[in-house]
């Protein structure tokens, strides 16, 4: 890396371990067959797409799981089901966070959805005595800035708000197409491929 300062990582894929196999299996499990084969899918228009970007609240978007998939559960079973693709952060990921930050400038930028970012805010960050706002500067997600990645305009924003150097900074995510898009703006990347290499290339 060169004359890096500041690193900007993603958190599905990166930090978060993600089991779609068990997402799918709780939503079969509810009835939720529908909603099921989006995630085998990886199918993120409307339903998913619209939570990402903040357009509807946790109750609209079971309201409307509801009526696609044609399946009774309550609001509760159905976010329980989403937030099963959540598995868990490493103590070893957490440990590098706290011991990164002393040395750099370090954010999260996440296409992500108010559900999954409490369950991994309250329940899957807290460390040690240390909370999510302890391991990240900024965080920046995708549900509350109405952006997304790739669209060059989530970069573009956190590189404003932040005013840090695309060239010192080095982005962290486990889509290449995400990872094209930094890489775009002149920000160096690393892009993840088993969750853990990272690990060992942020010294």
């Amino acid at each position: 890396m060169d004359k890096i300062k500041n690193i900007i990582f993603d958190m599905g894929g990166v930090l978060v371990g993600l089991d779609k196999h068990r997402c799918i299996a709780a939503l079969d499990a509810i009835g939720a067959q529908k909603i099921a084969e989006y995630v085998d899918e990886h199918r993120s228009e409307d339903l998913f797409h619209e939570l990402e970007l903040g357009h509807i609240t946790p109750s609209q978007f079971c309201d409307e799981a509801r009526r696609i998939g044609n399946f009774a559960a309550s609001d509760d079973k159905i976010i329980d089901a989403w937030n099963a693709l959540l598995t868990d952060i490493d103590v070893a990921k957490r440990q590098r966070l706290a011991e990164l930050r002393q040395r750099y400038r370090v954010f999260l930028l996440s296409n992500t959805n108010v559900l999954h970012w409490n369950k991994c805010a309250n329940e899957l960050f807290p460390y040690n005595g240390l909370g999510v706002n302890d391991f990240f500067e900024r965080i920046f997600l995708s549900y509350e800035m109405d952006m997304v990645k790739p669209d060059a305009e989530i970069y573009e924003a956190v590189l404003q708000e932040t005013k840090i150097n695309p060239a010192e900074t080095i982005f962290i995510d486990d889509s290449e197409k995400n990872c094209n898009a930094a890489a775009a703006l002149g920000i160096q990347v690393f892009h993840e491929k088993s969750g853990r290499d990272w690990l060992e290339k942020i010294q």
